[in-house]
């Protein structure tokens, strides 16, 4: 059985083809800069290299076709045709208080997701995008829709109402509703197996940096409290998005520059951020070489400016939480950035969490789960690659048996201390080949 996930995002496009008897991955990849100039898929085969082509992608349907028509190449691909595939894992960015947990898309669902556009305006259109280009290929398979925000729907009250006219709750669904669900429910699992404790045992401050950023404080293996509100705009320092500011900086704006609100909101998130202070640069290895190479001081501010956001929410969710049994980074910038690490983890020790330098600057992988904390350090720093897509693929394949239950009362392969992600394991022999120095960060679950 195959089951293929896809996961649009604001401007890119991943997907994973997944052999569901054989629990591996026969292929991924991820069709970048997508509505951009120059965008361009990786496309990676389980057994072959890897492969990167550029094809013109001016909005998420072009994005699915060049997907499903690479997957589906004799020389490329991985599948003789579409029909092998039994059901598809789509990542839907916002549910709002419709939707709490994942869900079997039909026509009603598709128009609620249009009715919440406002809500996420950078990513629902293009998930809603992904699934109708998606229905179109494969009308006769269950299309499942697994929600970002389902993850974080056991915050408590007073971490996700706004103190505002208690009518817009009541009348406008008004609140925080969080976001990265998938990627947060799959490393706090895995940091559970690392730590060897019960995951709901377990408290866990997790930031998943990437184009789009957020923490989130886990209590007893739940959401407590996380930094994205009502829509994916609030908390950190993003590639495009503000993150958290004075709300009455619009009204001024607009006051100032007679902008609309469109105007202004479409400023916020998609000209704002590291992109904003630098002058349009987002990709961090590019801020780093602008900030390095070149002296460039904006670039380095903006730097400055992402990590020390990330810090503070760090300390304010270690008092929010009290006992902190790890704190994990994650996500592409989490992963690999190992400067914006440092820069975040620096000046930490007072609250117990110490890093080891050297430690850092090796754990960049995405093929295994790495420690950079010295000893002493009475908080662990795990770096824990996210793995969104099984997520999606394992809830997919529930709904279609009629087994998905939430999280709380579900058990995930992943959970367990002896699983193994084979691609990954086949790919870390070949890392380490080329940088043995990295067994030395690896780390195993107790």
């Amino acid at each position: 059985m195959v089951i293929l996930t896809l996961n649009c995002g604001s401007s890119s496009a991943k997907y994973q083809v997944y052999d569901w008897d054989n629990k591996d991955v026969l292929a991924v990849g991820v069709v970048e800069k997508v509505t951009m100039s120059g965008s361009f898929i990786t496309h990676k085969v389980k057994g072959k290299e890897q492969i990167e082509f550029k094809h013109d992608c001016p909005s998420h349907l072009e994005a699915v076709d060049l997907i499903i028509k690479t997957l589906t190449d004799k020389e490329k691909g991985c599948i003789p045709d579409m029909s092998v595939i039994k059901a598809v894992g789509h990542r839907t960015v916002h549910g709002g208080d419709r939707f709490t947990k994942s869900l079997i898309v039909d026509e009603a669902a598709i128009a609620t997701f249009n009715e919440m556009k406002d809500m996420s305006p950078l990513h629902n259109p293009a998930n809603i995008m992904g699934i109708q280009a998606a229905q179109k290929v494969l009308p006769n398979v269950p299309h499942c829709s697994i929600m970002d925000t389902a993850w974080h729907q056991t915050m408590p009250p007073e971490s996700y109402l706004y103190a505002v006219p208690y009518e817009w709750f009541e009348k406008y669904s008004v609140r925080r509703y969080g976001f990265h669900g998938t990627s947060f429910l799959y490393t706090a699992k895995r940091a559970a197996a690392l730590l060897g404790k019960n995951p709901f045992e377990t408290n866990l401050i997790i930031a998943h940096l990437g184009n789009g950023s957020s923490v989130n404080a886990v209590k007893n293996g739940c959401s407590f409290d996380t930094s994205m509100g009502i829509t994916p705009l609030e908390g950190l320092v993003m590639g495009t998005r503000s993150g958290d500011m004075d709300p009455a900086l619009p009204f001024y704006i607009m006051r100032k520059t007679g902008m609309s609100a469109e105007e202004v909101e479409s400023a916020l998130n998609k000209k704002s951020g590291l992109s904003g202070i630098t002058g349009g640069l987002t990709d961090r290895r590019d801020i780093q070489a602008a900030a390095t190479e070149k002296g460039d001081k904006r670039a380095l501010l903006s730097q400055d400016m992402e990590a020390y956001r990330v810090k503070k929410y760090i300390g304010a969710y270690q008092a929010a939480l009290g006992r902190v049994d790890a704190l994990v980074l994650t996500a592409g910038v989490g992963e690999f950035a190992a400067f914006i690490r440092k820069k975040i983890l620096d000046g930490l020790q007072d609250i117990g969490i110490v890093y080891d330098p050297a430690k850092n600057e090796i754990a960049r992988t995405r093929n295994a789960e790495t420690l950079i904390s010295k000893p002493e350090s009475k908080i662990p720093i795990y770096i824990i690659p996210t793995d969104e897509e099984l997520v999606m693929t394992e809830d997919a394949y529930a709904l279609m048996a009629g087994t998905y239950k939430v999280h709380t009362e579900f058990t995930y392969t992943f959970q367990s201390k002896d699983y193994v992600n084979k691609g990954r394991a086949e790919g870390l022999k070949s890392e380490l080949e080329k940088n043995p120095k990295l067994a030395e960060v690896i780390v195993k679950p107790k």
